[in-house]
């Protein structure tokens, strides 16, 4: 890796900006392995734990919501007390937060554990962006986002066939003690090779995160808890319609708020003036969302109807996790030289295609190698998303804004993903009624094992069906990047200069 010039930047000779990613990416790459494996393991916690497939997607959507939320505060942090140390900070709280998910007997205290390891989660992520945008010159920034893209590719494919065989062999608790391990190593080796950055001081709107943290609750809450009340009445004059339109209004005070505040916003507004920035994040939550809502489904038909163990139902989506790997190197390069426009249409048409495609082939009989077409094709989307995406939206951040910038950025990509979460919820309970299988009541007996030949026909339609969201999801992406503009950034297409670093503040 080439060393970045002390004359341009500020460096010492023999700094190297890799070694530092290197090592945040390990917890990254956690984070998303963490994502993966609860995937694949859902269905057996709803057995295990003797609960309905609302509760047991609550797993997820706390987590993502307490993921989303701190985040706006959580790149400022970063700012403020530094990247490595609040990223030291979150990796701790979620290694300890994933032993205490392992102990947990419950399904209300395993949910509660995943609250906080999302907090965990939450202080982690910004860092990572923020490093990249602090210690990379712009015109090799899409190399670095090639990295964060392919440590998505091999979480992806690690993930649900990890968490497949340690389901199948340990248990659903060991999806979580998995954790420890990672999570000590990445802690050591950040510590070593993270460069202490200078810090900004930042004001920490509080007001905003209380705005921000009801309106997406209530809205989460609603949407996911709609069909359980047959989008009624909860109790008394609280009505599922009032839940979510109380926190519509919520988060449009938030917006509201965030553009008279006098001191520091959580959401600099002036950065959406930035087509790009505005468009990258509006990407990245339809990318988020539709990959969040996918995996539900498709893992509750695996195991469901297939009666696929875990690590067999994990396997099929190793095509989809090989093709990003292999991409993600050769996209990283492009991103540098074309118009992030071109790439990223190929990857949501191609998102779009595959999503229906995979939809189409949810049925009890389909032949596996037909199954794994469209995942290998799903690779080829990612590929050109997650990279050309997040370089595209963070080329032009000043330095003083890395990390509020990198926090707006992964705040929106986990609120696509809390949302799709709820929205996926809310969709499996509706079709499971609508083709007669009672709701969550319906065919819960048999998740984690092949169910009933009467119930795999209409089960596997009610998957299939709930597939399309995916799918909407990818076209709405495709519409937005067709406005993307060619990045302006001086450093666009050629050597330039990173962030500078006090020599004295190296490892």
């Amino acid at each position: 890796m080439a060393t970045t010039s002390a004359s341009t930047s500020g460096l010492t000779e023999d700094y190297k900006p890799w070694p530092a990613l290197w090592a945040m990416v390990i917890g990254f790459f956690m984070i998303l392995v963490d994502n993966t494996i609860v995937s694949v393991a859902t269905p057996v916690i709803q057995r295990e734990l003797d609960t309905d497939y609302n509760n047991v997607i609550w797993v997820t959507s706390a987590y993502l919501l307490a993921y989303a939320v701190p985040l706006l505060v959580t790149g400022r942090l970063g700012d403020r007390f530094g990247p490595k140390n609040t990223y030291l900070v979150g990796l701790a709280i979620f290694t300890l937060a994933s032993l205490w998910c392992g102990l947990t007997g419950s399904i209300e205290m395993l949910i509660v554990a995943r609250v906080v390891q999302g907090v965990g989660a939450s202080l982690m992520t910004p860092q990572t962006m923020a490093v990249i945008t602090r210690t990379f010159a712009p015109a090799n920034r899409g190399s670095a986002m090639a990295l964060w893209g392919a440590t998505a590719g091999v979480a992806t494919l690690v993930g649900p066939i990890l968490g497949g065989v340690l389901v199948d062999s340990l248990g659903w608790e060991w999806i979580f003690f998995v954790n420890i391990p990672i999570g000590v190593i990445g802690f050591v080796l950040a510590w070593r090779l993270v460069p202490t950055l200078p810090t900004h001081s930042h004001s920490f709107d509080w007001i905003g995160v209380a705005l921000s943290g009801v309106g997406v609750f209530l809205v989460v809450f609603g949407i996911q808890e709609g069909e359980k009340y047959e989008w009624g009445q909860i109790s008394g004059i609280l009505s599922v319609p009032l839940l979510i339109g109380a926190g519509v209004l919520v988060f449009a005070a938030f917006i509201w708020w965030q553009g008279r505040i006098r001191t520091e916003p959580l959401v600099p507004l002036g950065l959406f003036r930035d087509r790009n920035f505005s468009i990258g994040n509006g990407g990245i939550a339809m990318v988020s969302l539709a990959i969040t809502a996918m995996s539900l489904p498709f893992f509750f038909y695996a195991q469901g109807v297939r009666g696929w163990s875990p690590t067999e139902s994990a396997l099929l989506m190793a095509p989809m996790a090989i093709v990003l790997m292999i991409l993600s190197p050769f996209v990283g390069k492009l991103v540098d030289r074309v118009h992030p426009r071109n790439i990223t249409l190929v990857g949501f048409s191609t998102a779009a295609i595959a999503m229906f495609w995979l939809s189409r082939l949810i049925t009890p009989d389909t032949p596996v190698w037909q199954l794994t077409l469209p995942m290998a094709l799903f690779g080829v989307s990612n590929a050109c998303l997650w990279a050309p995406l997040g370089a595209t939206a963070t080329r032009n951040l000043p330095i003083t804004a890395a990390g509020s910038g990198a926090g707006v950025y992964n705040t929106t990509r986990q609120i696509g993903a809390v949302l799709g979460s709820a929205a996926i919820a809310a969709l499996i309970e509706s079709r499971l009624r609508s083709n007669g299988l009672g709701g969550s009541s319906g065919a819960g007996e048999s998740s984690g094992a092949s169910m009933p030949e009467v119930v795999q026909g209409p089960f596997s339609d009610a998957m299939s069906q709930a597939l399309l969201l995916p799918v909407f999801a990818f076209v709405i992406g495709f519409v937005l990047v067709l406005f993307l503009a060619k990045p302006s950034h001086a450093g666009h297409g050629r050597t330039a200069a990173a962030a500078p670093i006090p020599e004295s503040s190296l490892p």
